[in-house]
């Protein structure tokens, strides 16, 4: 039960910081001057941004917490609390960039923390093993680059707008689902067989190269279409790819019979609020704010007179 709870409060804290580093970074960008933006100049701007930094150590943590939570924890259980990263960076965007938080976007806030709660304690899965035997990635490997593949040939084939936006999160969201149950297996390695064997292990150098190249999908995705495209696929087919690993090959058990039902009860609020707030303006200006935004921050008040 302790191992849980922690497991949970690392995932928590690791959805927080990732939140946190997410706007902060945005932050910094908007606030360069705008011709540099695909320069060498953008770099030298941001390494004087303390804010820059700021955002870079919310990242790090971020990893450092989720690599805690899924030593401790189980993967389908701790990946889906990183869902809790939207309503997070709706918060702090919203202190950021000064954005009133419409009530609508509160509602769908307590929808996806309610019904994540409900679907989590319903299904409650448990057990499993510490490592997956080396045959069981074949498999694994096998479909989640397949449909990965398949989503960003599909997505890349389709012109800037929704459809695009949704195929490449998707496939996003699929990579970063494995990234995680590598970065499990790696953390394992570390903790019974040394530093030495970590970083010898295939997992190690596969979840960093997964992990990479899911975030740059992402900022094609991100750039491919609306927010409503790509944040629902994103969000939802992360927690859902982790959950089907964390059964499969990590062998853990949710509750099934009754439990169920609350469990597609909390499913279907949290679906909800995902796909509510991704509509709502104050999430698109908390994480894609306009540069007129950062101007009015920024700009000094004219001298009377």
């Amino acid at each position: 039960m302790v191992s849980i709870l922690l497991s949970i409060l690392f995932a928590l804290l690791a959805a927080g910081s990732n939140a946190l580093g997410t706007v902060l970074q945005r932050r910094a960008v908007l606030t360069v001057p705008a011709s540099r933006s695909l320069r060498i100049g953008l770099i030298r701007d941001l390494l004087r941004t303390p804010v820059w930094f700021g955002g870079i150590l919310g990242v790090v943590f971020a990893a450092v917490f989720q690599a805690l939570a899924l030593a401790t924890g189980s993967l389908a259980a701790v990946q889906p609390v990183f869902i809790l990263e939207l309503p997070l960076a709706l918060m702090i965007g919203g202190a950021v960039f000064h954005v009133d938080v419409t009530r609508k976007a509160w509602v769908c806030v307590v929808c996806i923390v309610g019904g994540l709660a409900l679907a989590l304690f319903s299904l409650a899965p448990t057990g499993g093993r510490a490592q997956v035997p080396g045959i069981w990635w074949l498999p694994a490997l096998a479909v989640t680059v397949g449909i990965g593949a398949a989503l960003v040939l599909a997505g890349l084939r389709r012109p800037v707008g929704l459809m695009r936006a949704a195929a490449l999160a998707a496939a996003a969201a699929i990579g970063n689902a494995l990234t995680a149950a590598l970065v499990k297996s790696a953390m394992n390695i570390l903790s019974t067989q040394g530093a030495v064997a970590f970083f010898l292990a295939w997992q190690t150098y596969s979840f960093a190269a997964v992990g990479a190249f899911s975030l740059f999908l992402l900022g094609i995705a991100m750039q491919g279409g609306p927010l409503i495209g790509s944040q629902p696929a994103l969000t939802l087919g992360d927690a859902t790819v982790s959950f089907c690993l964390g059964v499969t090959i990590y062998a853990e058990h949710p509750r099934t019979g009754f439990w169920l039902v609350p469990a597609l009860v909390g499913v279907g609020v949290l679906l909800y609020g995902v796909l509510g707030l991704s509509r709502t303006k104050c999430l698109e200006q908390c994480l894609d704010p306009g540069r007129e935004r950062i101007d009015a921050i920024e700009r000094p008040a004219a001298a009377p007179g």
